[in-house]
């Protein structure tokens, strides 16, 4: 055994912070780093309603995190038959086919009647006066060709990891898709 082994150089508390301060730095940069790259190579998904499960039951409306739910009523067109006496439009037994209040099933109005041509009319969703009852839905579905449907709108939901909407739906008809094809369409009725 060699008695003149050099002993090791001494560090102070100061140096000794300092170089654990790098090495934490360095480490959590790396881990950031890390974290990165794995989301932008793994698949996000988000909540959407799938049209053909849904059972209109309005607890989008009522059960969403946000204060107006960040479900709305969508309109495939293709679909519409823009009729005159329109079931997702009008009360069931509507006093006038006209926009007074009174015959209108929509409780907030978000449904715009615009006449086409005689006996059309278009029907267009306001989204922001929507709140996601589903009663428009339940009327067209169930009396009319069902081109209203629900959907959840990306650029207002929050993508709560637990939906509260997904956990009360009575049709189970919440679901995860990617989010690079967020939408699912109804395309039959």
């Amino acid at each position: 055994m060699n008695s003149s082994s050099p002993h090791p150089p001494s560090v102070s508390r100061r140096q000794f912070l300092r170089d654990g301060a790098r090495v934490a730095a360095v480490a959590g940069l790396g881990g950031l780093v890390g974290l990165a790259a794995s989301r932008s190579t793994g698949k996000e998904w988000v909540w959407q309603i799938d049209p053909d499960k849904c059972v209109r039951c309005g607890n989008c409306a009522t059960h969403c995190v946000l204060e107006q739910s960040a479900v709305k009523c969508v309109h495939a067109y293709a679909l519409c038959g823009y009729c005159q006496l329109c079931t997702g439009y009008f009360e069931p037994e509507p006093n006038a086919l006209n926009t007074g209040a009174e015959n209108c099933l929509c409780p907030t109005a978000a449904i715009q009647r615009t006449f086409v041509e005689d006996p059309y009319y278009e029907y267009t969703i306001d989204e922001n006066l929507c709140i996601g009852c589903a009663k428009c839905v339940e009327g067209c579905t169930r009396f009319g060709n069902g081109s209203l449907f629900l959907q959840v709108r990306h650029d207002r939901c929050v993508n709560c990891n637990e939906c509260a909407i997904s956990k009360v739906c009575a049709g189970d008809a919440f679901q995860r898709v990617p989010a690079d094809q967020p939408y699912l369409l109804k395309t039959t009725h």
